[in-house]
């Protein structure tokens, strides 16, 4: 059954970066910077497939930085996507979605080390709290990392914005559940960080349509990232997100030759199968979405 969604999953993304992919992907590689997105850096093992080893994740922001790579904070990243300054070599965006609290531990200082900078999507109801949201792929609850811990690195020239209020997968709900989690979690960041934090929302599972959109430009936003395909829409930005076997140097996120293309396409089949834990915490909740 998971062969088949995966084969099936793979002919549609391949189809559909035919017809619309290419033409985006050069308009975007133009202006704006390549998105890298990381989950979870160490710790406890997991049946799933965000888990970096910290080794990796060190090695890979050590190797780009000797190269010569420089990140960009989300204000300069607007500049791109806003006003269309084209995007220098080497500069690129690091972001992380979740914002568990051992990042402070195995994520953080090794950017501080090499001089990166990076944007961490909270699911801001759960600041402080375990991942009860998410399907139990550890053998314990993880914990996210808390205001205190937020402010802290916040202080050290982190970031931080939205992975919207309760992470549930936004284009399976309604109009008005859709605006609470996007306005809910934008107003307790502006509450909590000022308005620097209300700039950017990371959908959960990437998973967005031309109604999120709509709703996340009425929420405030500016910036709205999604999965590894972009739509030219700045509320519809493309990330790639690193996952466990993504352990070279340079992730594949960041390369550009065939190497690259075809590591992203891979990475958007786990994308996209990532809908599976969708089911599964709806199969939980007794058929609500959460």
């Amino acid at each position: 059954m998971i062969g088949g969604l995966a084969t099936f999953t793979l002919i549609h993304v391949v189809l559909s970066l035919g017809r619309i992919g290419r033409r985006a992907s050069l308009r975007s590689s133009l202006t704006i910077p390549p998105v890298l997105c990381y989950h979870r850096i160490g710790g406890p093992l997991e049946l799933g497939v965000t888990r970096v080893t910290r080794s990796v994740f060190a090695r890979q922001m050590h190797a780009l930085a000797r190269a010569g790579w420089r990140t960009v904070t989300l204000r300069e990243f607007a500049t791109h996507v806003q006003r269309r300054v084209p995007a220098s070599p080497g500069e690129f965006l690091l972001s992380f979605d979740d914002g568990y609290a051992s990042l402070a531990d195995t994520a953080y200082p090794v950017l501080a080390d090499v001089g990166f900078t990076a944007t961490t999507f909270l699911v801001t109801d759960f600041v402080g709290r375990t991942n009860t949201w998410d399907v139990r792929y550890t053998w314990r609850r993880l914990p996210h990392l808390d205001w205190d811990a937020i402010e802290r690195w916040r202080g050290r020239g982190l970031e931080f914005a939205s992975h919207t209020a309760s992470h549930a997968r936004l284009t399976w709900l309604p109009d008005e559940r859709i605006a609470d989690e996007l306005g809910r979690s934008r107003q307790t960041l502006l509450g909590r960080l000022g308005p620097d934090a209300g700039r950017a929302v990371a959908y959960p599972f990437g998973a967005r349509d031309e109604r999120v959109e709509r709703l996340a430009r009425a929420a405030g936003y500016e910036l709205g990232f999604g999965g590894v395909r972009a739509s030219g829409s700045a509320l519809a930005l493309a990330r790639v997100p690193v996952y466990m076997w993504d352990v070279g140097e340079t992730p594949v996120g960041l390369r550009r030759d065939a190497t690259g293309a075809l590591g992203r396409l891979v990475a958007s089949v786990a994308n996209r199968c990532a809908v599976g834990t969708s089911w599964m915490l709806k199969l939980r909740s007794g058929g609500a979405v959460v």
